[in-house]
């Protein structure tokens, strides 16, 4: 028999199910180490890549909110961007003035009284970061190339609902805990 072939001992298997000592609301340890190992590297290269370009993460960040919000048919204000990358006023200033001043953003006056400022990326933006993340698109895209379709299938409604089960836990972090 060769090593491939050979049948692991029943103890070497996690245990699942309702007679373990664990809560059945907790997640298996390797699963959840590889989901960080994975934000740790993305924001890594996120790092490394913005700083290729003299962006900090937080520009990214905002380019990336605008581009979603852009795709959905949504109008982008400095109080958007403030409320989603949870800054203040004044930061939210020096954030957009960087991005204008670099060329990534526009700002174009809305309504009669043009009081509201939408913010809009520029073709440069939009060169520039798929110049930055282009080449891990690639390494993901090849990688992916080993899985059938199902099984892509499934890791997309995994994936979706751990953006679900973060964006939860960190609604219930922000909350006040009872006295």
């Amino acid at each position: 028999m060769s090593d491939s072939t050979v049948p692991r001992p029943e103890a070497s298997r996690p245990e699942t199910g309702p007679d373990t000592n664990r809560p059945e609301t907790a997640a298996p340890q390797e699963l959840v180490r590889l989901l960080q190992d994975f934000t740790l590297e993305a924001n890594h290269y996120v790092d490394a890549a913005g700083g290729r370009n003299d962006m900090h993460r937080t520009d990214l960040n905002a380019l990336a909110v605008i581009m979603r919000h852009t795709a959905a048919g949504k109008v982008v204000t400095p109080g958007v961007l403030r409320a989603e990358l949870r800054l203040s006023s004044p930061a939210t200033t020096a954030l957009v003035d960087r991005l204008h001043a670099s060329g990534h953003v526009v700002r174009e006056r809305l309504g009669t009284d043009r009081r509201q400022v939408q913010l809009q990326m520029t073709p440069k933006a939009y060169r520039d970061g798929s110049a930055m993340f282009m080449p891990l698109a690639i390494r993901m895209g090849k990688a992916m190339a080993a899985y059938s379709p199902e099984e892509l299938e499934l890791v997309t409604r995994f994936m979706t609902d751990m953006v679900e089960a973060t964006l939860a836990a960190r609604e219930e972090a922000t909350q006040p805990e009872p006295n």
